[in-house]
């Protein structure tokens, strides 16, 4: 899927499984922070109204995946815990690049093009694993949407730069990430 070059241990769904409050609040606050990072971008992309919409548009699905997971979390009396550092996300950020303004920008659309593939698996992985019906189906719905937002930033990227360079760089992307994913999926996170 997406190409990523190291998969989810489907044991890991047994990990979220155990502990789903956990794994619900942790969703909840990833979903907030994928809002705000396509904020992010809208700030740095005023020349391209079309980009603005499209980004707008997954800010506010985001947004709503955000207060559907807060009602799910509600509805079972879990307590909605505050934000977790993701310390995938950190790595990850710490691998785009500096350069050129378009080298920015590109590098923060596969950033977010990765994030969105990884959880997009994550959800799949659960889809495929978990036992809680109403779960399975609200995962899958989110894989699809995931999926979407992960070809929209892709497609950005290709668009803001130069399409052959993209794709070069997206292979580095994804040597980068499976070098440290490997130390996750142990955790009662949706990257952890």
């Amino acid at each position: 899927m997406f190409k990523l070059k190291l998969p989810t241990d489907p044991r890991w769904a047994n990990i979220a499984e155990g502990n789903i409050g956990e794994i619900l609040t942790d969703h909840a606050w990833c979903e907030q922070k994928a809002a705000t990072n396509a904020i992010g971008l809208i700030t740095m992309l005023p020349e391209h109204p079309e980009i603005v919409t499209e980004l707008l548009a997954i800010a506010q699905e985001e947004l709503d995946h955000f207060n559907q997971v807060h009602e799910i979390i509600k509805k079972r009396g879990y307590t909605f815990g505050r934000a977790r550092k993701d310390d995938y996300v950190n790595e990850l950020m710490k691998f785009i690049v500096q350069g050129s303004r378009e080298d920015l920008i590109v590098d923060k659309m596969l950033f977010a093009a990765m994030i969105e593939a990884r959880s997009c698996e994550r959800f799949k992985v659960l889809t495929e694993n978990i036992r809680d019906e109403e779960l399975k189906t609200f995962y899958r719905e989110l894989m699809i949407s995931e999926a979407n937002h992960y070809t929209t930033f892709i497609g950005f990227a290709r668009q803001l730069g130069d399409p052959e360079k993209v794709n070069a760089r997206w292979e580095e992307w994804l040597d980068y990430e499976a070098r440290i994913i490997q130390s996750y999926g142990k955790g009662e996170t949706i990257h952890g």
